[in-house]
C-alpha cells in the first residue's frame, strides 16, 4: 500500500501494522503542530509549550549533527530509523534523495508532514532487516542517528549489533559512508550524575546494563571492536558537544576542546539529575591527560568502504 502526504510518498509493503516504538500521546500533538505550524513557526511552539518532547523532535539544533557532513545533490541517502524527522529535512536540502526506514506509522506521518514540501523524500515503513530483502537500491550515505544502540531489538541474530553493520555494507556505494551518531556509554555526564538515556536509570550505562536488555551504548574501545568485527577499517570519531541530539560543536582527534571550553555542561533536559561534581572542571582535568575522546558524552563515526 502506499500513501501520499503532500509529496512524500509513505510505502506500507513492510509495516506489521502496530507501532513497534513509539513516545506515547506526545506524539498526537507532535503530529498536531507539524499539520498546523511552519518549519520556520517551530522555535515559537516550542518556547510556548516548554516541553522536552516538542523540544526534542522539532529544535533546528538537531541538524547540526549532519548538516557540516560534505553530502551533495548527486548523493542518495538512506535514514534508518527515521523517527519524526527530526534530521530527515536537513538531509533532503543537502541530498539528490532521502530514502527513510522507520517502524512507526505514527512517527512517519509526523515526518512526512513537517516535509511534504520537500520532493526528494519517501519512507519505507517497517523493520530494516525485513526492509533490506527487498532494497535493491545502494546508497551514497546511511545514517544511524540515534539507531544502532536499538539493533538487538530488531535483528534476529546472536551478534545483532554486528549483523546490522554488515548487511548495510550491501546497501552502500563503492566509497560510501555510513554515518553513526551514538551516546558514549562512559560519557562525563552519566559519571557525574546524568540518568542513562535510554532507561532513566543513574549508572546503567557505565555498571554494564545489569537491568536491561535489547539496548545498550558503547565505549570508544567497543565501537572500534564492533566495527572490526563487521569489516569496517575506515572511519573517523568525532565528539559532538554537548552531546550528538544537540551538538553545538563537533570536535575530532585534529580539532580538540581547549581547557574551559566544555562549559556547557546543564542541558540534560529530558529527565532529572544529580550534579555530583563540576563537569566543566573535570573535563579540564581529562583534556590536560589527554583523553577527551574516551569520555565524550557521545560520538559521530564516519565509516568509510
Amino acid at each position: 500500500m502506499i500513501k501520499k502526504v503532500g509529496n512524500v510518498t509513505l510505502n506500507y509493503e513492510h509495516y506489521s501494522g502496530v507501532d513497534l516504538y513509539s513516545d506515547g500521546n506526545i506524539e498526537n500533538d507532535l503530529l498536531e503542530i507539524v499539520k498546523n505550524y511552519k518549519e520556520f513557526e517551530y522555535d515559537t511552539v516550542i518556547a510556548e509549550r516548554r516541553n522536552w518532547p516538542v523540544l526534542y523532535h522539532l529544535s533546528h539544533i538537531r541538524g547540526n549533527i549532519v548538516t557540516w557532513l560534505d553530502i551533495s545533490k548527486n548523493d542518495t541517502v538512506l535514514e534508518i530509523g527515521s523517527g519524526c524527522g527530526a534530521i530527515t529535512g536537513f538531509l533532503a536540502d543537502k541530498a539528490k534523495s532521502v530514502t527513510c526506514v522507520e517502524l512507526s506509522e505514527k512517527r512517519s506521518m509526523i515526518n512526512a508532514y513537517r516535509n511534504q514540501a520537500r520532493e526528494n523524500i519517501k519512507i519505507l515503513l517497517g523493520n530494516f532487516e525485513n526492509i533490506a530483502q527487498n532494497l535493491n537500491e545502494q546508497y551514497d550515505y546511511i545514517t544511524l542517528i540515534g539507531v544502532l544502540e536499538y539493533g538487538a531489538q530488531y535483528f534476529s541474530s546472536e551478534n545483532p549489533y554486528e549483523m546490522f553493520l554488515t548487511l548495510l555494507q550491501k546497501h552502500l556505494k563503492t566509497n560510501g559512508k555510513i554515518i553513526i551518531a551514538i551516546e558514549n556509554k562512559f560519557g562525563l555526564k552519566y559519571w557525574a550524575g546524568c540518568k542513562e538515556d535510554h532507561t532513566a536509570r543513574y549508572f546503567e550505562g557505565i555498571e554494564g546494563y545489569s537491568h536491561t536488555t535489547g539496548v545498550k551504548t558503547f565505549s570508544k574501545h567497543e565501537l572500534e571492536e564492533l566495527l572490526h568485527k563487521a569489516g569496517f577499517t575506515n572511519y573517523k570519531f568525532y565528539y559532538p558537544y554537548p552531546d550528538y541530539k544537540f551538538p553545538l560543536t563537533i570536535y575530532s582527534d585534529e580539532y580538540q576542546p581547549q581547557e574551559g571550553d566544555l562549559d556547557n555542561n546543564n542541558l540534560n533536559m529530558d529527565s532529572e539529575r544529580l550534579t555530583l561534581f563540576d563537569e566543566t572542571k573535570v573535563f579540564g582535568e581529562i583534556l590536560k591527560d589527554g583523553i577527551f575522546s574516551l569520555f565524550s558524552n557521545s560520538y559521530l563515526v564516519v565509516l568509510e568502504k
